[in-house]
């Protein structure tokens, strides 16, 4: 009987502790609002250098992948509307250097994840613009009765 328990406990122990590392990860995973705007203003002078007409060096290349990395790690643990303007930023210089598929996928990301932000109809006009047919929202039964149609 005296093992039962003693597992039981032990048991009860590892599931709070597990618990609190799984919390702890998650608030320690957020990106902060420093890295947010850091990141914001590095894709602002990529932008910068595109239009200038500058190349992109293999560092900067890498500097933007990193940064879609980290949001796209940030949108596993959580999705929060101040990464759309990122991801919408990325998606345009991925577009100006013809890098369709990754725009895309970040456009995608915007509708799929931040429809409700004001970034969601850009994104939708910047997908048409690559030549990509964005589908409506299908609206069900009962929103259409709400609405009185």
């Amino acid at each position: 009987m005296k093992r039962i328990i003693l597992s039981i406990l032990v048991g009860f122990l590892l599931l709070s502790a597990i618990s609190l590392d799984v919390s702890a990860a998650k608030k320690s995973s957020k990106l902060s609002k420093e890295t947010i705007a850091e990141m914001s203003d590095t894709i602002d002078k990529l932008t910068e250098k595109i239009y200038g007409r500058a190349l992109l060096s293999p560092q900067d290349n890498e500097t933007l992948i990193g940064i879609k990395i980290k949001l796209d790690n940030q949108m596993l643990m959580s999705s929060s509307t101040e990464l759309a303007p990122l991801y919408y930023k990325a998606g345009n210089v991925y577009k100006l250097r013809d890098m369709k598929p990754e725009a895309i996928e970040c456009y995608q990301t915007i509708l799929e994840n931040f429809s409700d932000t004001a970034l969601a109809p850009k994104a939708r006009a910047a997908l048409e613009s690559l030549g990509i047919t964005v589908a409506a929202p299908a609206v069900s039964e009962d929103s259409e009765e709400d609405e009185g149609i």
